[in-house]
């Protein structure tokens, strides 16, 4: 348990950016699922669109330090590859 003002105060700052960060995420998955979806019903326009409008938003949330720069990289490469291959 904090004890010291400053310990307590740390603790309301890690909560206030763990649901910042809890929300980016959260974010950044439904963009990611939206990509899914678009590849599964195989519709590569919608796919490409989602992949498009997907790359920022995980670039972002690599500047805002939720995700690693190469998990990001790995993700969009993986999956501008299967957007790619469809027919």
């Amino acid at each position: 348990m904090a004890n010291s003002p400053q310990s307590k105060k740390r603790a309301r700052q890690n909560e206030a950016r763990f649901q910042v960060n809890k929300a980016r995420r959260s974010r950044i998955r439904t963009y990611l699922r939206k990509v899914e979806e678009a590849i599964a019903s195989g519709d590569k326009d919608a796919a490409a669109s989602a992949l498009k409008a997907a790359q920022p938003e995980l670039m972002r949330g690599v500047t805002k330090g939720v995700f690693h720069k190469n998990t990001a990289a790995r993700k969009v490469s993986r999956l501008s590859a299967r957007v790619k291959a469809l027919g």
